[in-house]
């Protein structure tokens, strides 16, 4: 067996009173000045300036960035990483879900190596360690408060850049479930999804190894059980922290053995039509999963016995189908669109969006590689 090597922020906070811990471990690191990247949401929502004051009480500055859009872009992290040089702050707050993290990834990562976030594309592409990040979570979905990827849309090409970097991984992760619960249900419906593709992905991924596996049937397991009730009732503590661990798990689960051909698609229809990430990758989830069973059927039955799926009578593709067949039952559930038309994708862009698909960094591991025909015909079918 070849050498296994687990990424993971050196701190992990989560439950009740996350947040309050992180800003008195904070207050110990000698930090003068923050930046907190996040987006105007949650600077309304209050969020922002309590940060800032809790910040202030323990004589540490504050300056926020709120013009991080959904898919984060090269000109929100240039613009980010101006105010950062203006105020001359030394550490990265990032508060909100994947996006603020992303773009304070690239913020702090930028800041430390210089030159300009597309050079960081790719797989360990910079030198340095990235400006010290403390990555705040309000979602339980994307888990990017834990890992070392970073993804970014160039606003030239339209294609959202994958940087995996060991460097942009947060010093301190912090999980608040009180912090989750005035996420919307459409939101809290796309971020589980997320968390379920990340652990789905993780577990038949061709890196996948004892660590990441018990991470991820773990992760799929709180999710088929709470979900549902986290988007019928945001105000279920009990669910919402079921969620913020199931998601902090998938994390660890894909940090580690990467992703497959899900995020590869989701993330050109995300840079390509603007269109949330959670939401594509619900969509595509069960038609790249029905392509990876030609090999990978084992493995989606036990993610089907994960689902609560009764499995142990059946041979493999038949528990591989169960767990497709469970997935779409929770995606409609928790009212995911049926299929991408419904986003207003358009079946002409299909070759294009196939051919930076296989191009992109998470489709390496993928249980199988599949043609540039194949990928166009995942997208057909999830149309």
């Amino acid at each position: 067996m070849s050498t296994a090597t687990f990424f993971m922020p050196s701190v992990n906070l989560i439950g009740d009173g996350a947040l309050e811990q992180a800003v008195e471990q904070v207050s110990g690191y000698g930090f003068r000045h923050a930046l907190i990247v996040t987006d105007k949401p949650l600077v309304e929502l209050g969020y922002a300036g309590q940060l800032q004051q809790a910040l202030a009480k323990k004589d540490i500055q504050a300056s926020v960035f709120d013009g991080v859009q959904a898919n984060p872009t090269t000109g929100n992290v240039e613009a980010g990483l101006a105010l950062l040089e203006q105020k001359q702050c030394d550490f990265v707050i990032s508060l909100g879900g994947g996006s603020p993290h992303d773009c304070a990834k690239a913020i702090a990562l930028v800041a430390s190596n210089g030159g300009d976030i597309r050079d960081f594309e790719g797989v360990d592409q910079s030198a340095k360690p990235q400006l010290p990040l403390v990555a705040i979570n309000t979602t339980a979905g994307t888990a990017s408060e834990i890992t070392r990827f970073c993804i970014i849309t160039d606003e030239k090409t339209h294609i959202k850049m994958a940087i995996v970097d060991k460097h942009v991984t947060p010093m301190l992760s912090v999980n608040d479930p009180y912090l989750m619960k005035n996420m919307p249900a459409s939101l809290t419906a796309a971020t589980g999804m997320d968390a379920l593709t990340h652990a789905v992905e993780a577990y038949v991924s061709t890196a996948a190894n004892p660590i990441t596996d018990a991470c991820a049937l773990q992760a799929i397991t709180l999710i088929s059980r709470n979900l549902a009730n986290a988007v019928a009732n945001g105000a279920d503590m009990a669910a919402r922290n079921k969620m913020a661990y199931a998601q902090l798990l998938a994390g660890m689960a894909f940090n580690n053995a990467s992703l497959g051909y899900v995020h590869a698609m989701a993330h050109q229809l995300g840079g390509f039509y603007d269109l949330p990430h959670g939401v594509c990758n619900a969509v595509l989830l069960p038609h790249v999963q029905r392509f990876n069973s030609r090999v990978a059927a084992v493995r989606l039955a036990e993610v089907a016995e994960a689902l609560g799926e009764q499995v142990q009578e059946l041979g493999p593709a038949q528990g591989a189908e169960r767990c497709i067949a469970a997935i779409e039952r929770l995606a409609r559930q928790v009212g995911i669109p049926a299929g991408l038309s419904e986003l207003g994708v358009k079946q002409d862009d299909f070759a294009e969006l196939a051919g930076n698909a296989m191009k992109d960094a998470c489709g390496l591991t993928n249980p199988v590689q599949p043609s540039h025909d194949e990928v166009v015909g995942i997208f057909k079918a999830a149309f």
